[in-house]
């Protein structure tokens, strides 16, 4: 009942307030006409005039009313720079005390009783940093003063720190703006407008927030800093952890602008793309692919043949498709661009310092101005019972279990139906394997468009993969010398016997050995980086996998140029990193490719969109060719030719899906597709169709009408 009566009271002078039209005079056409009788009154009773305009100031404050801006001009010009100063310093002080213990008496514990969980994050910075954000964001107001003293109520920040910091950090801002005010006091005319010493005032009001916004980043930045000693002199200016794909383009990079830059790398040069990841993995779904159409030859006339799989001359070719790419990643090369590249373990012992140890136990330490941690991520293992003696393998250690074969596993489950798990399935299968799919979710591919992700699922079905969807692998178990996994069924558990078992449910960052725990840099999952890919330290940084939210390999790379651009030259500009078209693609067949929306994620972050779908079995080249099924669908914003979204499911959807990402990553419609010509007969002459069905679906069905009655006239 109190906090009601308080409300009411509250809600009761602000309507009067309104009502009364007593806002008019906190403008500044209002005090520009009670100027005169004010500073008379000043003059007479300057006191009284002091304790007035005091108490209004602080409950104008307090109330959240709008104009303490030009009540501060207004002190100002009344009392000049000393006194006006000490006016509106306590004043707008105390008054934001006042509205912060309002809000809190008022809607604090509603809040944290309603919202507790979600603001637990929030209440835990506020303990641990809640004055230095409060001092920055008095010090460069980025929020309305009054947001700030409402919202702060709400939290568990202290008052008595509240007050100290507000007092102190409003203090510079108080100034230039009571200082302006002494100038607006001293106009005898319009000519005075453009007096020197009004017009320095409000430069200084212009400026006054970029100087205190780097004053402040120093502060911090000094604040951040401060335990660890810094150098005096730096042995290079990047040092690059990691020599995968954004560790090498972090590394290209640096050579390339002639900066001395370091690669260190503790396994293999290529990370995981080139040793475990996409290169063995296309070597291995092309001989795969290969012994499909073999299959299925008599679709185009000739023979079907069961292929004769010799599996190790395949495994030959995997590990000799990777030697014939790895120059392209080799210390030889990096070296050569004048990167110094060493074999090692690298761990950051200060934000300025990297020590490595090698092979032999040999440590060294490195002085480097800046650092990019580009450690990559390594496949994630469920915590199911009995796995560790299960004979598992993941995407890392599946290429030297099958190296090691003779034929391929006669029986292979594969957990997780994401696109590493898609893809490894129907290579096993079409080269004999007996494949059994294990996804926990409803369906395939969760991220990707539902229906290209259904034709994908036909795909796997049809090369005798049997696909089970929403079904929860539960323990990992023997009988006998036979290994089993148990998966829930419909009725009861069900157990399936397997060869080989391929865990494939997701990646995680590597975070661990590498000092940042020592540093108190934060990783959870990835480590946490701002727009500018700059950790806790800003001269930091991390890229590709271990920095999220991508794990491509084009991602990462696309990351290393921000990373390395802004390490190096961040000092005179500094690039946030840009994520609006990241295209994906699955290697299965047929090829699903998307970048941009989907049509469940548009929904789910209430994005109005249209909907255009154009069918490859209308496709010339598709049809010639065999590959007829598929599609591509398009989003775009309502009404215009704008794309939001594009998904490829078919034939080379990989290679069809560059032109909408060129067209989306500088800002070309539907229209300019369809009025750019493709060679005949071309698979790519589909984006062109998508955009004609685009037009069609609004074609000017009055005009058309009037052009049909135009040329019936004609004819006579």
């Amino acid at each position: 009942m109190k906090r009601l009566a308080l409300l009411l009271v509250l809600a009761l002078v602000v309507a009067a307030f309104y009502g009364s039209g007593a806002q008019r005079y906190l403008s500044l056409d209002g005090v520009r006409s009670l100027l005169g009788p004010l500073l008379a009154w000043k003059q007479a009773e300057p006191l009284t005039a002091a304790a007035a305009f005091f108490a209004v100031y602080v409950l104008v404050t307090a109330l959240s009313l709008p104009g303490a801006t030009v009540m501060t001009l207004v002190v100002g010009a009344l009392f000049g720079l000393g006194w006006g100063l000490l006016l509106v310093s306590f004043a707008s002080s105390i008054g934001a005390l006042l509205a912060f213990l309002v809000a809190r008496y008022l809607a604090r514990d509603l809040v944290q009783s309603h919202f507790g969980d979600r603001l637990e994050a929030i209440n835990a910075g506020i303990t641990r940093d809640g004055a230095s954000y409060l001092f920055t964001l008095r010090l460069v107001p980025v929020f309305p003063f009054f947001l700030i003293n409402l919202l702060l109520g709400l939290t568990s920040m202290p008052a008595r720190s509240f007050y100290t910091v507000s007092q102190i950090g409003m203090l510079p801002g108080t100034l230039v703006y009571v200082n302006a005010g002494t100038q607006l006091g001293q106009l005898q005319s319009l000519a005075g407008i453009l007096s020197p010493g009004l017009l320095a005032s409000f430069v200084l009001l212009g400026v006054f927030p970029l100087f205190a916004g780097r004053a402040v980043a120093a502060w911090r930045r000094r604040q951040l800093y401060a335990r660890w000693p810094r150098p005096r002199r730096f042995d290079r200016n990047l040092v690059v952890i990691g020599a995968g794909a954004a560790g090498l383009v972090s590394a290209y990079i640096a050579a390339t602008v002639r900066a001395r830059v370091t690669l260190v790398e503790s396994v293999h040069m290529g990370g995981d793309c080139l040793n475990t990841g996409c290169v063995p993995s296309k070597a291995l779904l092309r001989s795969a692919r290969l012994a499909a159409q073999m299959r299925r030859a008599d679709r185009l006339g000739l023979t079907a043949v069961e292929p004769a799989v010799s599996f190790r001359a395949v495994m030959e070719r995997v590990r000799e498709v990777i030697r014939r790419i790895e120059p392209h990643d080799s210390v030889a090369r990096y070296s050569a661009l004048g990167v110094e590249v060493l074999a090692a373990h690298a761990r950051i012992v200060d934000p300025w310092t990297v020590e490595l140890r090698d092979a032999a136990g040999i440590t060294q330490r490195l002085s480097t101005r800046s650092i990019v941690i580009a450690t990559g991520a390594s496949p994630a293992v469920p915590p199911l019972p009995g796995i560790e003696d299960s004979g598992y393998v993941t995407s890392e250690t599946l290429w030297d279990a099958l190296a090691a074969l003779d034929a391929p596993p006669a029986r292979a489950v594969v957990l997780g139906g994401g696109p590493i798990g898609v893809e490894l399935a129907q290579a096993l299968a079409r080269l004999g394997s007996a494949v059994t799919l294990i996804e926990a979710l409803p369906r395939l591919l969760a991220r990707e468009d539902a229906e290209a992700a259904a034709l994908v699922r036909a795909s796997l079905a049809a090369d005798g993969i049997e696909v089970l969807t929403g079904h929860r692998a539960l323990r990992c178990l023997r009988e006998d010398a036979e290994r089993l996994i148990e998966v829930d069924g419909a009725t009861s558990p069900r157990r399936i016997p397997y060869d080989l078992l391929l865990c494939a449910v997701g990646r995680k960052a590597r975070l661990e050995g590498y000092g940042l725990e020592e540093l108190g840099i934060p990783a959870e999952r990835t480590i946490q980086t701002n727009e500018y890919l700059e950790t806790l330290y800003p001269n930091i940084y991390a890229a590709g996998d271990v920095a999220g939210p991508f794990q491509l390999t084009h991602a990462a790379a696309h990351q290393a140029w921000y990373a390395v651009v802004n390490a190096l030259f961040g000092q005179f500009r500094r690039f946030a990193v840009d994520y609006r078209v990241i295209p994906r693609v699955t290697f299965c067949e047929p090829e699903l490719a998307c970048v941009g929306l989907t049509e469940q994620e548009a929904r789910e972050q209430g994005v109005a969109f249209e909907v255009t779908r154009y069918g490859l079995d209308d496709l010339d080249r598709a049809i010639a060719d065999g590959v007829d099924r598929g599609f591509v669908k398009v989003l775009t914003a309502t009404g215009k030719d704008r794309i939001l979204g594009v998904t490829i499911v078919g034939e080379h959807a990989g290679e069809l899906l560059a032109e909408f990402v060129l067209a989306m990553r500088w800002n070309l419609g539907l229209g300019k597709i369809l009025s750019t010509i493709h060679s005949y007969p071309t698979l790519a002459e589909s984006a062109k169709y998508a955009a004609g069905e685009w037009r069609r679906a609004r074609a000017p069905e009055r005009l058309l009408t009037w052009a049909q009655r135009y040329h019936a006239w004609r004819r006579g």
